[in-house]
């Protein structure tokens, strides 16, 4: 099998699976999780279908802060485990399987007088120990340096638009950050593609139990009902509408989005201690496009789940007022160009507090359910994954080999000096790997499709085409919300609307 995802296989194996049969797994939810349990059941041998009503990475996945974190917060808290798991995992994407989507970023804490002496010493520990983490994992220094302390004005040449005043430097530790993680889920799902796996989006699941589930194709209305020998719920904050049986407790994080000329060339994490905690930090960070976001709220939202959360305006206040402790300027709410916000699928604890609810994953079980597997974090998506695999496996007896997808590289994976050697404008490599040469090829063969999708804007028509012909975009939004991220800002949006509406019309 290859990795293209397109409109036409869709359809395809969609009538195949009307043609009855058993299939080994049956996945629902197309976020990271999802796609990693497709991609660990097929590369076991499992004949695998994944049904996402929606698109590959529409709900939680996308609106993450786009690090890939070591788990260094969970250390606070004493969890040990979680923060090991998380370096790991770090490890795992930054040297062999992703190491085309992720890069190494440094996190500056400024030392400026409202940064208390008790907060110094919590801090300087916690990369400390961030280090040793780093070191228990395999990860290397050349990977990730070391932490270190640094003058003022290396402070500020990573973060231009720090105080300067009272500045007595800053901290920095090295951490992962993600090209994106709605691209790190179409590279999974294509991987899972790839060994056999069936990932069909616009298809939801109704009526699911434990060995079959009620599919609807939303594009054409059909139904047909599948039977597997293990359902797998990965729907995330969704899951408690997959299995009823299950109650989760949503927080919400919320991200602002500035161009970069406001934070003035940010080149690290600025990352700033939340007065009277010791392991929460609001930080900003260079993004796609232009831009820098910052987060990261983390707030109880009970009620029902959206398809999109919106941000409140206390989130915004706090934001703002937060990392405008350590500006020079002030921003404002005029500064800002757009904004999201992401519900987390927790797990629920006797402490009312979200924000310390544990980030550990779960596989819950019952007869005559699907597995499903809830919590977690993005960094951990593929040993949550391996986790609901293996007891999948364990619960239909299912015959299947050991997890694999540790040392399976993700589609257009390449790194060190044959990322150098890729022919192709680094901006695209940062976005394909090696995939960029078929983006270039499309330039090549069309000289309209090497135009910007609209003038000021880094992406090329040929990139749409690409997401078409490659990423199983489907409709305008799946172009400008996920497999770019054009969408976040209204304006940019709309510029890039015809392009996106073209090159669909062009596939058809």
């Amino acid at each position: 099998m290859d990795a293209v995802l397109n409109g036409e296989r869709r359809g395809r194996e969609l009538r195949g699976l009307g043609d009855g049969g058993v299939v080994d797994v049956l996945v629902v939810g197309g976020g990271v999780t999802g796609v990693g349990v497709a991609l660990d059941a097929a590369a076991r041998g499992l004949r695998t279908v994944l049904v996402e009503r929606r698109d590959l990475g529409f709900g939680t996945s996308r609106w993450s802060s786009k690090l890939v974190h070591g788990g260094l917060r969970y250390l606070a808290s004493g969890g040990v485990g979680i923060a090991r798991e998380s370096a790991i995992e770090r490890d795992v994407l930054l040297t062999r399987t992703a190491p085309h989507l992720t890069r190494s970023i440094p996190q500056v804490v400024p030392l400026l007088p409202n940064v208390g002496g008790a907060q110094r010493v919590l801090v300087r520990a916690g990369f400390a120990a961030g280090d040793v983490l780093r070191r228990s994992a395999g990860t290397s220094a050349g990977v990730l340096p070391r932490s270190r302390r640094v003058a003022a004005a290396e402070a500020v040449r990573m973060a231009p638009t720090l105080r300067r005043a009272g500045l007595r430097g800053g901290l920095v530790a090295w951490d992962g950050q993600l090209t994106d993680d709605a691209r790190l889920v179409v590279a999974i799902g294509r991987t899972a593609a790839a060994h056999g796996a069936s990932v069909l989006t616009r298809v939801e699941a109704t009526r699911v139990t434990e060995n079959s589930a009620v599919l609807r194709d939303t594009v054409s209305g059909e139904t047909l009902e599948v039977r597997a020998r293990i359902v797998i719920n990965a729907a995330g904050v969704w899951a408690d509408q997959v299995d009823p049986r299950i109650s989760l407790r949503p927080s919400r994080g919320t991200h602002l989005v500035f161009d970069a000329a406001a934070f003035g060339g940010l080149s690290a994490s600025l990352t700033v201690p939340i007065p009277g905690s010791t392991s929460r930090f609001v930080f900003a960070f260079p993004a796609a496009h232009g831009r820098v976001y910052l987060g990261l709220t983390d707030e109880d939202a009970p009620g029902p789940v959206p398809d999109e959360p919106e941000p409140t305006d206390a989130e915004i206040d706090f934001l703002l007022d937060t990392v405008n402790t350590v500006l020079r300027e002030p921003l404002r709410r005029s500064d800002i160009r757009g904004r999201f916000a992401g519900l987390r699928p927790l797990l629920r604890t006797a402490d009312d507090s979200t924000a310390d609810i544990s980030r550990e994953h779960a596989v819950l079980r019952a007869p005559g359910a699907p597995v499903t597997i809830v919590g977690g974090k993005l960094t951990t998506y593929r040993r949550m994954a391996e986790d609901a695999v293996d007891a999948a496996v364990a619960q239909a007896r299912l015959t299947a080999g050991p997890c694999r997808t540790a040392r399976i590289p993700l589609v257009g994976a390449v790194s060190g000096a044959a990322r150098d050697r890729v022919p192709a404008p680094p901006l695209l490599v940062e976005r394909y790997g090696s995939e960029a040469t078929i983006v270039m090829d499309l330039a090549r063969r069309d000289p309209a499709l090497a135009e910007p999708v609209a003038p000021g804007l880094d992406v090329l028509r040929a990139e749409f085409a690409y997401a078409v012909s490659h990423e199983l975009a489907l409709d305008p939004a799946d172009l400008l919300d996920r497999r770019t991220r054009l969408g976040l800002v209204a304006e940019d949006r709309a510029a890039a609307l015809p392009a996106a509406e073209a090159a669909l019309a062009e596939a058809h």
